[in-house]
């Protein structure tokens, strides 16, 4: 992630407040949330008045607190300090209450707008980021909001509150002594912006940092099974540990600076406070200012410092959330697929293909061409082969016509229109890919069956299963369909997953299928099972088979041989076995068919 600064300017505030587009539906809840925090706060302002009369004693009763309230004794200042505590702890369980709900709300519709922004990001986006980063938008970023609406938001208004009306009051009490204490302030608040600037950046950074930590954890765990069998466990360690140290370090030089400016805070409100006390002993022995308003401005003084002290804190958390808002909203202004074309009216009906002049390079790497003026066609239920060496181009292919990229020039036509003027749902939705790598839902055997037609019925998942070869092996499991497959389906073997795999393709009958090295990582028992299974599915759709084990391609209807991104090839497996020196034949030769 990047560890740039973002600047606290006109624009970047604008862009985090957009944030409050998802309070918006609540606001009369957050506007009641607001007006009992407003309550509280008064509230809590009328403490070091009330308190002040009462260290007063009874031997005061002209006190402005006893004119305004018309207090006779200090009974009643007890008794309404009292209720001032009842009201405050009511006050602030609805402020706490309400801002809750407001917030859960709101954070929940972040999260499931940044998640459904997520998942319809071009396929080019994912080649770029990696999952660790992008989990940690979701949590780390998502959460730094929580607490913002939860509690920042609250306190900052509070300590607004607490300050304007403190100062204010103490102007009431004594407009020397007030004078005095804000000789102070300008200084404090010229350093808690300075410093708030320098904090956030760090904390940007300590951001940035975690998420990589996070990237460590996610790519560990997913690729677990060669971490122990490669007895990489202290490596992984290590690195993880590594890059936590650096996590621990950034975090710790912002800790040292907000404790300095903390110290620094203190240091300057403490010292305000003792010129204050001397300062008001000095007036109450001139007869210019009674005890009882000595204690309470002395009290407000401490409340009002108190508030100045928690701005640099809390001026760095909302630093810190516009950074994570600008993190968050840098991803949901990226630019998603057009899932529905509103001027598509046709469906894929036959499943014909054609490639004309196709040529395409990946965005991450545009001066290496990957395929180079490609065409060919596949009638509608034909079986066509795509065979070459490693790195010919051969997986591009299948990855254009699910439109996961777009060809830099020429065109895919399906049944006679390019692939582009279909609605991108409906063109994936007539298709099926059966990849090399399954990587199977962590539910149950039925539910992964089921993701090709989710409202499928009992019948159509034992139906597709048993087209699959797979009825047999889930009903020998005790809890059959039910049975959990595991994180990425770990709980299956290579051959069991395929076919899984295999009956959720069955399930959706999909017009084209796409089999991308669907049984090159297979044993030969598994490849013969699997492979019935294929040709099951196979009958009566389209279907793209893009092989490395030339045994399973020689029925296709036509093979086509890739080398460099150029077609070398082009004809049936007879065919192309006869020509002299020929890639296919090579190829064939290497792999001893016979």
């Amino acid at each position: 992630m990047s560890e740039e600064k973002t600047k606290v300017s006109k624009e970047s505030l604008k862009r985090a407040l957009r944030i409050f587009k998802y309070v918006l539906p609540y606001r009369w809840k957050f506007s009641w949330g607001m007006f009992f925090l407003l309550l509280s706060s008064l509230t809590f302002m009328s403490f070091p008045g009330l308190i002040g009369r009462l260290m007063g004693g009874d031997d005061v009763s002209d006190s402005s607190i006893d004119q305004f309230f018309n207090l006779q004794n200090i009974d009643q200042v007890a008794l309404l300090l009292i209720a001032a505590f009842t009201l405050q702890a009511f006050f602030s369980f609805m402020r706490i209450f309400l801002f809750a709900d407001v917030t859960e709300r709101a954070i929940a519709a972040i999260r499931q707008d940044t998640y459904a922004h997520l998942i319809k990001l071009p396929m080019a986006f994912f080649s770029s980021h990696r999952v660790g980063e992008l989990n940690s938008r979701i949590s780390n970023d998502i959460s730094q909001l929580q607490d913002t609406f939860m509690t920042t938001l609250a306190e900052m208004v509070r300590q607004v509150i607490t300050i304007l009306i403190g100062v204010s009051l103490l102007f009431f009490y004594s407009v020397e002594l007030t004078l005095v204490m804000l000789i102070s302030l300008p200084v404090m608040m010229l350093s808690a912006f300075f410093f708030g600037k320098f904090i956030r950046t760090l904390s940007k950074k300590t951001q940035s940092t975690l998420a990589d930590a996070q990237v460590v954890v996610d790519e560990t765990l997913q690729a677990i099974q060669s971490v122990k069998s490669y007895a990489n466990e202290s490596y992984e360690r290590n690195r993880y540990n590594l890059i936590t140290e650096e996590v621990r370090k950034v975090a710790m030089k912002g800790a040292k600076w907000r404790g300095a400016f903390a110290s620094f805070i203190i240091l300057g409100l403490f010292g305000a406070i003792v010129l204050v006390i001397w300062y008001g002993v000095k007036l109450k022995n001139a007869g210019e200012i009674g005890m009882d308003e000595l204690m309470s401005f002395i009290l407000y003084s401490v409340f009002v410092g108190g508030s100045i002290g928690g701005v640099a804190d809390i001026f760095g958390k909302i630093q810190k959330a516009i950074g994570s808002t600008e993190s968050l909203f840098d991803l949901m202004d990226e630019s998603p697929e057009e899932i529905d074309n509103a001027h598509a009216q046709t469906k894929v009906s036959d499943g014909a293909i054609v490639f004309n002049k196709v040529a395409f390079s990946y965005p991450s790497r545009q001066d290496k061409s990957v395929l180079n003026s490609v065409s060919f066609l596949v009638g509608s239920g034909q079986k066509i082969a795509v065979v070459g060496p490693s790195g010919a181009g051969k997986s591009t292919i299948a990855s254009l016509l699910l439109r996961f990229y777009d060809a830099s020039e020429g065109n895919i036509r399906i049944d006679g229109l390019d692939i582009e003027e279909y609605d991108l749902h409906d063109l994936r939705n007539a298709m099926a890919l059966v990849p090399q790598e399954i990587l199977l839902f962590g539910g149950s055997i039925r539910e992964n069956i089921a993701y090709g037609k989710p409202r499928a019925t009992q019948e159509e998942i034992e139906l597709a299963a048993k087209k699959a070869n797979a009825l047999d092996f889930i009903k020998s499991f005790p809890d059959g369909f039910s049975t959990t497959v595991g994180e990425r389906g770990i709980q299956l073997s290579g051959g069991q997953r395929q076919r899984v795999a295999i009956a959720r393709a069955i399930l959706k009958d999909p017009k084209i299928l796409i089999l991308d090295e669907a049984t090159s990582s297979l044993d030969a028992e598994s490849e013969r099972i699997v492979q019935e299974a294929l040709e099951t599915l196979m009958e009566g759709r389209t279907s793209v088979i893009i092989a490395h084990r030339l045994s399973t391609i020689r029925k296709a209807d036509k093979i086509v041989v890739l080398d460099n991104g150029i077609i070398r090839e082009e004809g049936t497996h007879e065919e192309l076995l006869k020509i002299e020196n020929g890639v296919y034949r090579n190829l064939s030769e290497l792999q001893i068919i016979d």
